[in-house]
């Protein structure tokens, strides 16, 4: 008699399948030019904190207390940001999907392919965090706007397959976590 599998291997199991199924929510846009052209262009605009430093560098186009928020807030997200994932990336250590079908087309900016550990997406971790520490009290539209460029990130980042779904949610969850705390902190 096989022993059932324990909670940890039924979870894995579980997420694996997940994982699977929004992989094929993607796959009938992969390989059309308009699709996978924004998805490298989101991506690249994520990486690095790019969009994020244009974000604060307009938020502190005046000097003054508003452009010292902005540049404090930047440097607090980059900096926790990276070091977090850098951490829970080598205690984790899963690997990326398997992109030996993948069919993209050559549209749009190339983009880097990552050589880390797949759990979270740092990608989607700093841009989570980064729409945490740069919104605003009050400013909704401005907020839905961080958001908004955040998910859009994290679904590059399926897209192109360079991460599991689930890494992308851990990223939502860890970067947006991290990002409250800092916030709160400054």
């Amino acid at each position: 008699m096989t022993p059932a599998p324990d909670a940890p291997s039924r979870l894995m199991t579980a997420v694996g399948a997940v994982d699977d199924a929004v992989d094929r929510w993607f796959e009938p846009l992969r390989g059309r030019p308009a699709a996978d052209a924004a998805a490298r262009a989101v991506s690249v605009v994520g990486d690095h904190g790019y969009l994020w430093t244009v974000v604060a560098l307009w938020r502190g186009r005046r000097s003054g207390p508003a452009r010292r928020a902005a540049v404090r807030a930047l440097g607090v997200a980059g900096f926790s940001s990276l070091a977090v994932n850098t951490v829970i990336k080598r205690t984790v250590g899963r690997p990326r999907p398997d992109t030996t079908d993948l069919a993209l087309s050559d549209a749009g900016v190339p983009v880097r392919r990552p050589t880390s550990s797949s759990f979270p997406s740092g990608h989607t971790l700093a841009a989570f965090c980064s729409a945490a520490v740069l919104s605003r009290p009050g400013h909704r539209a401005g907020n839905a706007g961080l958001y908004a460029a955040a998910a859009a990130i994290g679904a590059s980042r399926i897209h192109l397959r360079d991460h599991h779904a689930s890494d992308v949610l851990g990223g939502v969850v860890i970067g947006t976590a991290l990002g409250l705390v800092v916030r709160a902190l400054r």
